[in-house]
């Protein structure tokens, strides 16, 4: 009778643990990330990013009452934590668990000046949370004005000297993604809005919701469909058949973005409200020659604006296998611009066939 009620016990026992650990599981995650994410989330999870309850975060941000910015991964609220330190709160939905998984793991242990340092995370049921440091000045799009621009001077302005060394500092930070990380990180979203500014105008590479890791020695990374921004995103990723997806996919849309902002800068009838499609083909075929590219006025000023324009053009030249890797773009900017070659002519997006 005790050997039966002994062994009656421990099963019972044994039934309400697993009862209460599926409970568990099924709380934290549900949906979408239970089934698909949740091995992975609990690796992050045991590594040494800090976690938060849903609760501390809703009191970080005063029930997110301070909103910054909303995009297509979730909505950023800013908040201070305990120590008084300013914070930026991105909030996403259980849709977009894989985003989540990304961000956490492509710079969950990244420490660079010119990547953006996540500080913590909550999962908590449907809410997750990620959060950063705060960076005042926002993001670089709101600073895609031309200086000529009567109803946007000012604050909102760039000099070429503060405009070139955020375009370095972006370009060391893709450089220590793709060459220094213990996993290579491919971001696949590098555009004005998602890099930020800190109060020194040090630029930070941000949002990797559509990052893809690979291992040291991988040179190629496969996709299951295109992902990034119409007019940055690189021929390869766009159009599966024109190649593998690389490293030197983020130099074409680093090539992009150089591009806009000079053209912004020198207001070369760039509609800065439109970055889609319509926008970037036709003015990149307006600066893709010498003349159109050059047309800034003052020795200084045009030898600057040369300098970035022969550099983004080098990044969307007609095939990846003519494009730099990061660090030449690096040594690019430490060559003088009369040593600088201006490369091939293309036509839009790098295809020579279009216009």
């Amino acid at each position: 009778i005790i050997a039966s009620a002994s062994t009656l016990l421990g099963l019972s026992i044994l039934v309400l643990v697993v009862f209460l650990v599926y409970n568990k599981q099924k709380c934290l995650f549900p949906g979408r990330w239970r089934s698909k994410n949740a091995p992975r989330i609990q690796s992050l999870l045991r590594s040494q990013i800090k976690s938060y309850t849903y609760s501390e975060v809703r009191k970080m941000t005063k029930s997110f009452a301070d909103t910054l910015g909303k995009g297509g991964y979730g909505t950023v609220y800013k908040g201070i934590l305990s120590d008084g330190s300013e914070i930026a709160v991105k909030m996403l939905e259980a849709s977009d668990g894989d985003g989540f998984v990304n961000e956490v793991a492509s710079i969950g242990r990244t420490s660079h000046i010119n990547v953006v340092t996540l500080l913590g995370f909550c999962l908590n049921g449907s809410k997750g949370a990620l959060i950063y440091e705060y960076m005042p000045n926002g993001s670089l799009d709101k600073y895609a004005v031309g200086v000529s621009d009567n109803t946007m001077q000012g604050e909102n302005s760039l000099s070429w000297e503060k405009l070139y060394g955020i375009l370095v500092g972006i370009a060391q930070g893709l450089d220590y993604l793709h060459r220094w990380c213990n996993h290579r990180v491919v971001h696949l979203d590098i555009k004005s809005q998602n890099i930020l500014l800190d109060q020194d105008f040090h630029p930070k590479i941000s949002d990797f919701g559509l990052a893809k890791l690979c291992k040291p020695k991988e040179s190629k990374i496969s996709i299951g469909g295109a992902r990034g921004t119409i007019g940055y995103m690189a021929p390869e990723v766009f159009w599966v058949r024109r190649g593998a997806v690389t490293t030197k996919s983020d130099v074409f849309s680093y090539g992009m973005l150089v591009l806009q902002m000079v053209g912004v800068r020198e207001n070369m009838k760039a509609d800065t409200t439109d970055t889609g499609s319509k926008y970037f083909p036709e003015w990149l075929y307006d600066v893709s020659s010498q003349e159109a590219a050059c047309n800034a006025t003052g020795t200084s000023t045009s030898e600057v604006a040369r300098k970035l324009v022969i550099i983004g053009l080098w990044c969307i030249q007609s095939t990846p296998e003519d494009w730099p890797c990061m660090s030449e773009v690096i040594d690019m900017f430490d060559t003088s611009v009369s040593d600088l070659q201006l490369p091939p002519r293309v036509s839009c997006c790098g295809n020579d066939n279009q216009s």
